[in-house]
Order: C-alpha cells, then structure tokens, then sequence
C-alpha cells in the first residue's frame, strides 16, 4: 500500500532518532514495563544496553515481534505531532473504497505490529487521511503468525469465519504469496516501486499485477 522505503528511510531513522530520549524518560513507568520485559532479559538490564539491542535489531530489519511493538510506540507520537504522514499509493484508496461499498472486507496482515499498522492507516496522506474506518481488522505475527508460513494464513482464515478460497492476499513478497496458496487462498504477486525484480520462474509460477486499479478492472 506504500512504499518499502517509507518503513527504511523514514520509519526506522524517526524510531533510533528518539530511542534514547524516551527510554530515558519511560523506562520505570508501569506502562512501558510490558514493552520492556518483552525483550530478552540479557537486554534490558540498563536503557543503554536496550537501546543498542534495538538498533541491531534494526539494523539487521529483522521480524520479532519486541522490536515491532516498540517500533509501534515510537512512531504514534511521531504520527500524532504530524511528523510522520503515512504516503499511500495513489491506487489504493479508490480500491478498498470500492471493495467495501461492495460489500467485501478489507483485513491487513503485515509483519509490523497491529499497533503501527493502526496508526499507518488513521495518518495518511490521502484525501480521507483516516483510512481506519475503511478497514476490518489487523493481524500481524503475534495473532497471527510469521508471513512465511501457511499455518498463519489458515489461521485468519478460521478467525474470521471465512474459508480459505474466498480469500485474495496481495503481496509484493513472493513466499508470503506462496505460503498463503498452500493454505487455499488466491494470492497474487503485487510489484511496487523499488521491490526485487521477479525471475521469469516466479512470473510464470504466479499472478502478478503492478496496481490495485488492474484488480477492479478484472473484476468488471
């Protein structure tokens, strides 16, 4: 829906820019606690020692969920102050609007926790801005699972109540494609700006379109 560069070059630098800052601030508050004793305990003996765990973390962009969580608490202040303005395609937001006044339900699964996910959509630049209201639900790989991995697919599958063929997943990443076909949903390749260019296995192997705005017109 956006751009991966939005994640690694604005994202990621806002969250390591006021780490230091809001650990010092937060780190004996009984509301960061949870945060904080999420992370391996070897980690988190001192604000010093969390915060160069975190940017390892980082800058290895590795999916465990402590280091998303956190993430996800650093950015709403930078969404909330309107430092941070989520740049969604063009395409995108015609596409769901349609889809819902369709009558279809529009869930987001991604490897950012719920919590950014959330704040991603409600701060956008689109004419809406708040794209919440649009959308059904969240999951991502605490209640749901790792992307790669079809038993994670089954399960959204079975929360909603919705069988897994009348499913469409659109990724721009070609396991997480793969994974949700073993788990029986339709699924197709998206290609974005800047992604990893596909091989002509993987173009034979899968659907691939470059915009939403190509999906409404087939199902025309």
């Amino acid at each position: 829906v956006c751009s991966i560069s939005f994640v690694r070059d604005t994202l990621f630098p806002y969250a390591l820019s006021v780490l230091p800052a809001f650990l010092r601030d937060n780190w004996n508050k009984a509301s960061f606690e949870p945060f904080r004793d999420a992370f391996p305990e070897h980690a988190r003996d001192t604000p010093e020692h969390l915060e160069s765990y975190v940017r390892d973390l980082t800058s290895q962009d590795l999916k465990v969920a402590c280091l998303k969580q956190l993430q996800g608490l650093l950015w709403r202040t930078g969404y909330e102050t309107g430092s941070i303005k989520a740049p969604i395609y063009n395409d995108v937001l015609p596409a769901i609007q349609r889809w819902v006044d369709d009558g279809r339900k529009v869930l987001i699964y991604s490897s950012g926790s719920v919590a950014a996910q959330k704040l991603l959509f409600k701060y956008t630049d689109t004419p809406l801005g708040d794209m919440t209201p649009l959308l059904s639900g969240y999951y991502d790989t605490v209640n749901a699972g790792m992307k790669q991995d079809p038993a994670s697919y089954a399960s959204i599958s079975e929360k909603e109540g919705i069988k897994p063929s009348d499913w469409l997943f659109l990724s721009d990443n070609v396991k997480e494609v793969e994974a949700a076909k073993q788990a029986g949903m339709d699924s197709i390749v998206l290609v974005r700006p800047g992604n990893l260019p596909l091989t002509e296995e993987e173009k034979e192997k899968h659907r691939v379109t470059e915009s939403f705005e190509n999906l409404l017109r087939t199902a025309e």
